[in-house]
């Protein structure tokens, strides 16, 4: 499964036209009366202050593979997960889909687990599966009671230890890839509208691709090329190992020992990806889809890194926008003038580089440039005024509200817990990312606008339906 942010806006939005439904965060109505809005707040920084914190052991095996723990008693559940750092921007330019391909092809099977029998050992033990790539990692886990720990731990240790990486599995799963691009991308509306502005926001970092690759890269490769793959990204000293709910801390210790310690370790991997040149000026494109009737407009700015406290003002300044009914460019755009049928805000915040992209759909014979230019006055606004004391309030509830939600699954905790580790490189945001959100001032959001935002330094998309010859 191919996973991106902007890609789930467009597709909830626009796909299945029930864009109005799409909440990212908790949404405030403007007659909301005064003394609402400030019990709201008393009552939910209780709860952020009694929440529990996620507790976790951390620790290296030999072997350099990364082990995360987490236990919760609560329910019989537990989650195993690896987190593989590996993703799309670690192909080779001329084999591009392999990151995406491997999340397919190792459910194939290994030395002790039959071809095609993967799901059905996991359903028939009254677990779940799945797994999906980025451009950064790659990720699988299992979902079981907590009584088949030992089987769910045994399988992500065949994953990474036999894995049977033969033609007849690539072959078929070279199938399946053609067919889920033809599905999510080739045919689906929208589709190629991420892999147009990643190709104008970047020139010489491999973000400049796409997740899913070129499918005559995979049909050129050969065996030898996966085999070379696996062995190079596939190794426990490139990979996070979470196990998350009802277990015994010590157990699952020796459990995992005996799975994963035998393991050997594989080459350190050296990344040198080459860097951007700084934007200079705008840059004005146009893309076709043919399954598509209504254009969109899109301006996307090229921004740092998930690490960099400024990505997390553009996210307060993404829900700031658009981020439900009462936001500006909602309110404004689709309520107020109905000019658009949808507009959305997002920060893609990646490893190396983000994209700050602001997407908008016209009602009826509404221009795209009309649609940008009312964007922009609402940026310069954001640029040149504070925002009020009560939309700041407002958002940081709003995020308040989605640190809560974050933890509130062991699969969520699971997932954190590795994300954290392997792109931020502090498991400890679990417990206060919050912080950094709750310590961002009106000032900044503010500063952050009149640093990022500039239209002479961004990509300007014109998504236009394909008329047919």
């Amino acid at each position: 499964m191919i996973t991106n942010e902007l890609f789930s806006y467009i597709y909830t939005f626009v796909v299945t036209k029930s864009y109005h439904q799409r909440q990212i965060f908790t949404n405030y109505t403007k007659i909301m009366k005064k003394f609402f809005l400030m019990f709201s707040v008393v009552l939910l920084s209780n709860t952020i202050l009694n929440a529990q914190q996620v507790d976790f052991t951390e620790y290296d095996l030999d072997n350099g593979m990364h082990v995360i723990l987490h236990q919760d008693n609560t329910a019989p559940v537990v989650t195993t997960a690896v987190m593989y750092h590996v993703g799309a921007k670690d192909e080779n330019p001329e084999r591009t889909g392999f990151a995406h391909f491997f999340e397919h092809l190792l459910f194939e099977g290994t030395a002790n687990i039959p071809r095609g029998e993967w799901f059905t050992i996991v359903t028939s033990n009254g677990g779940s599966n799945n797994a999906n790539t980025t451009d950064d990692r790659t990720y699988y886990y299992e979902i079981f009671p907590s009584n088949s720990l030992e089987l769910g731990l045994w399988m992500e240790s065949e994953r990474l230890l036999h894995p049977v990486i033969n033609q007849i599995g690539v072959d078929t799963q070279n199938e399946v890839v053609k067919e889920e691009k033809r599905l999510r991308v080739d045919n689906q509306p929208y589709g190629n509208i991420l892999a147009e502005i990643k190709k104008l926001i970047f020139k010489k970092h491999p973000y400049k691709g796409t997740t899913i690759g070129e499918m005559e890269h995979l049909d050129a490769a050969t065996l030898e090329e996966f085999q070379e793959f696996n062995k190079k990204f596939y190794v426990p000293n490139n990979a996070v190992l979470v196990v998350a709910g009802d277990i015994n801390i010590e157990k699952t210790k020796s459990m995992i020992e005996a799975y994963f310690g035998p393991i050997p370790k594989g080459k350190d991997i050296e990344r040198n990806f080459p860097k951007e040149d700084p934007v200079s000026q705008d840059v004005i494109a146009k893309a076709y889809d043919a399954n598509i009737q209504i254009p969109a407009i899109i301006g996307a700015y090229r921004t740092p890194s998930n690490k960099d406290r400024d990505t997390y003002v553009l996210s307060m300044i993404s829900s700031y926008l658009s981020g439900g009914k009462s936001s500006v460019l909602y309110k404004k755009l689709v309520d107020d003038q109905k000019q658009a049928l949808a507009v959305q805000a997002v920060n893609i915040s990646q490893e190396d580089y983000g994209t700050y992209a602001l997407f908008a759909l016209p009602l009826g014979d509404v221009k795209l440039m009309t649609l940008i230019n009312e964007i922009d006055e609402e940026i310069e606004i954001l640029k040149t005024d504070l925002i009020s004391e009560r939309q700041y309030q407002k958002l940081q509830n709003q995020f308040e509200n989605s640190f809560v939600n974050s933890n509130s699954s062991i699969s969520g905790i699971a997932n954190s817990l590795a994300r954290y580790y392997m792109l931020y490189g502090d498991v400890n945001l679990i417990n206060n990312e919050i912080d950094i959100y709750r310590s961002i001032t009106r000032e900044e959001i503010r500063d952050v606008a009149n640093k990022y935002l500039k239209a002479d330094e961004r990509a300007l998309l014109e998504y236009l339906p394909k008329k047919e010859n």
